[in-house]
């Protein structure tokens, strides 16, 4: 008799009678006669996407194909069928994040205003007396060694696993410069059946943008930019098995519209999961921290209007991110815990970490030894490493449900619904956040992110003002009048706005970057006052 395993909404993985030889263990996923018919339809949406158009990378215009691709993806497991982790065994597991960006910037030239729109890698390469310009090549091999890593490690009898999140401008910026080394050793690990288990892609914003301060229709095609833009790379059958998301700056809006509009955004987009910075986050029914951060959430958003949007949350927890990573720390805090109730079972807890994957003298220095020492110790271990979806994959399989998962919501919100009328629109919202913050200075509604130090929106109106100039230029010129996707002035302009947006503009403070910041944000008013 069939049974359904993954029942979360939108989420539904059916499992039934078996066509498939069983995996080593009876409880890995079993692919039911509907499944197998799901992946022959799936076929259909596999018609690859041109990297390259009009010497732009490819942004957009396929949106319809890939929304039904996700959706036809949607009917199976990702990783559960290739999995060999003893879940009943494991006391405990970890998981591991690289995140991996550089900004496109206009430096391919001694003047500003005409300078070719290039790498921040590039320009660490031509000028490597500058500051720490000097470890460009280091990065370049950071960007490229897990595909290394992980086919000596499969090919040692060992079970490495590790969740990979490139920005958009990343990409570009590395095949502009000719780095094609560094695909080839990650289409190695993304598509061939050995490896690619191991391996789990997040998406991403494609230039990097804050969720916070972008507004939400930018936000909205920065999603799909990066979709279309890793299906092209990397092939559409990789990009349906893309199912967790990774925030820029792991910055999450708090303002209840915003919130709301992200939330809906990655729904629609077909991803299950975000990873959400630990203290960005608080428990509705009194605003504190979370008790048991190291098993799956599910943060609930709802807008003024009364509308309401949910995603499973899977915590990141605090520290420093880059060491903790780098000396496999979480791995060893695993070690220390046993498994957890979740929904009257017994489960391991998933220690989880993501940081940046190349820079700090401690990523590029120490984390190749000390994560090839931890996957090969936790390899058949109690403590196994898995990614995120793996891990929920088990999970689903146990009949345990996304609903099961505690709810938690964006910092702050308390204090808005404990006075705000269920569905009482903007306006009122509006009076409500300022009376709020005349109250109580800690109050805010500009998101969390990693850290508590930086503020996106505090002292950059010289950036943020051109940047809301150029947004309400695209939408008026753009998206209002419906411009096909696909319409090459779109593509042009939309390039430009994406790049405009990325966090580096704002992270290094005022001078330079922000100069280049305000230049993109010129180049893209030029273009749409000029071509639509």
């Amino acid at each position: 008799m069939a049974t359904a395993g993954f029942g979360n909404k939108g989420h539904f993985y059916f499992f039934g009678p078996i066509c498939v030889a069983a995996c080593a263990r009876d409880r890995l996923a079993r692919v039911s006669h509907r499944g197998r018919c799901r992946l022959s339809r799936i076929s259909s949406f596999m018609n690859e996407l041109l990297e390259t158009i009009d010497q732009r990378p490819n942004l957009s215009g396929a949106e319809a194909q890939i929304v039904a691709a996700q959706r036809a993806s949607r009917a199976r497991p990702v990783f559960l069928p290739d999995s060999r982790i003893d879940f009943g065994r494991a006391k405990s597991a970890f998981a591991i994040a690289l995140h991996m960006h550089q900004p496109l910037i206009p430096a391919g030239g001694g003047d500003l205003r005409t300078a070719e729109i290039v790498s921040n890698l590039k320009y660490m390469m031509d000028h490597p007396g500058i500051g720490d310009n000097h470890n460009a090549s280091v990065f370049h091999w950071c960007y490229k060694r897990i595909g290394e890593f992980v086919p000596q490690l499969i090919d040692e009898g060992k079970q490495p696993r590790v969740m990979l999140e490139y920005s958009g401008t990343l990409f570009h910026g590395l095949r502009q410069m000719g780095l094609n080394d560094v695909f080839d050793a990650l289409k190695r690990v993304t598509c061939e059946p050995r490896y690619r288990h191991a391996v789990e892609w997040l998406g991403a914003p494609w230039g990097h943008a804050v969720a916070p301060s972008t507004p939400v229709q930018d936000y909205r095609l920065h999603v799909t930019a990066w979709q279309h833009h890793f299906a092209s790379i990397f092939g559409m059958e990789a990009l349906m098995r893309v199912r967790g998301f990774s925030p820029s700056e792991m910055a999450l809006p708090n303002h209840p519209d915003t919130a709301y509009e992200f939330v809906k955004t990655l729904k629609d987009c077909g991803y299950l999961w975000v990873i959400v910075q630990e203290h960005t986050v608080e428990r509705p029914e009194n605003g504190g921290g979370l008790e048991r951060k190291h098993l799956p959430h599910r943060l609930v958003c709802r807008n003024s209007r009364g509308e309401e949007a949910s995603i499973i949350a899977i915590i990141k927890t605090q520290g420093s991110d880059t060491k903790l990573v780098a000396q496999m720390q979480p791995y060893y805090e695993a070690k220390s815990l046993a498994r957890w109730e979740l929904a009257g079972r017994q489960v391991p807890p998933l220690v989880t970490q993501i940081a940046d994957g190349e820079n700090g003298g401690v990523m590029m220095n120490e984390f190749p030894s000390k994560f090839m020492e931890g996957m090969r110790e936790a390899t058949g271990s109690e403590t196994p490493a898995m990614n995120a979806t793996e891990y929920l994959e088990h999970l689903f399989a146990l009949g345990i449900k996304e609903s099961d998962f505690p709810a938690i919501q964006p910092i702050c919100q308390k204090k808005i619904w404990d006075r705000f009328a269920a569905g009482a629109g903007p306006e009122k919202m509006a009076e409500l956040v300022g009376q709020l913050k005349k109250e109580d200075h800690r109050f805010h509604v500009d998101g969390g992110s990693w850290t508590n130090d930086i503020s996106w929106v505090r002292g950059y109106d010289n950036v943020l003002g051109p940047m809301e100039r150029v947004s309400s230029l695209f939408y008026e010129k753009v998206l209002k009048p419906g411009i096909r996707h696909d319409d090459p002035r779109f593509r042009n302009a939309l390039f430009h706005l994406l790049c405009s947006q990325t966090s580096c503009y704002r992270y290094w403070g005022q001078g330079l970057w922000t100069d280049y910041g305000r230049e993109i944000c010129r180049r893209a008013e030029e273009i749409l006052t000029h071509d639509f």
